[in-house]
């Protein structure tokens, strides 16, 4: 069986939100600990890198030291952006790893069969990630103008996780650095790279927690899925 390494990156700062969000307190546990939970229950993860800043490292890794599920789970220190905290991740993932599978922390109701069906469309592709098909009227603008629409029948909307073949990931960043390319997340390395990269349809609630409205959002769904679980 194929071993897979997750990579949380959960080391920003959290600017528009004023607030450091992935420690947000949400259902009595900091965010990050929701978001890492499906992760822990997935018979497909091997073992868990949580990429957090040097401040948090101590009080995360005394978290992580306290559950025990049989798999290896620990904290490393990010780096100056996403996606160098993301790389530190990698590196320290487990060597014998073949596929890494990255998911922000700021997505705490992503699924295990969301995380399940991006690892399994790549046995098909270089690399999948987890997406929307957009529903809105696309428009390409120029100084706030209008200059052409875009077939939203052709546009996707990334979401996390996104799981790549582990030595083609590596293949992308040492690209990346070579020609100072900085992305906001590891499909566009991969894609420069021109590796194959397919498309997993996500859902709603995966979205990420960026503005007070979208935490507003998460405590609604919170308490929907809280509701529904009282009602089983």
């Amino acid at each position: 069986m194929k071993k897979v390494s997750a990579v949380i990156p959960a080391a920003g700062s959290g600017t528009r939100l004023g607030v450091e969000k992935q420690f947000k307190i949400i259902e009595s546990h900091p965010l990050w600990f929701h978001t890492i939970k499906p992760f822990i229950s997935s018979r497909v993860i091997h073992e868990i890198i949580v990429v957090v800043q040097q401040k948090s490292i101590k009080s995360i890794e005394k978290i992580l030291n306290s559950i025990s599920v049989g798999k290896n789970i620990k904290a490393v220190l990010g780096g100056t952006n996403r996606q160098n905290s993301v790389q530190n991740g990698v590196l320290a993932t487990d060597l014998e790893s073949t596929l890494i599978c990255v998911h922000d922390a700021a997505r705490p109701f992503v699924t295990e069969e969301l995380i399940t069906a991006s690892i399994s469309a790549c046995d098909k592709y270089d690399g999948a990630i987890i997406a929307l098909p957009c529903s809105d009227t696309v428009k390409l603008s120029d100084n706030s103008q209008v200059k052409e629409t875009i077939d939203r029948n052709k546009i996707w909307l990334a979401q996390t996780p996104q799981t790549f073949n582990r030595y083609k990931l590596m293949q992308a960043y040492k690209n990346a650095d070579r020609n100072n390319i900085i992305a906001t997340d590891e499909s566009t390395l991969m894609e420069a790279m021109g590796f194959s990269i397919g498309l997993v349809e996500g859902h709603p609630d995966n979205f990420k927690i960026t503005t007070q409205d979208d935490w507003e959002r998460a405590e609604a769904v919170t308490f929907r899925k809280v509701q529904g679980r009282a009602q089983e």
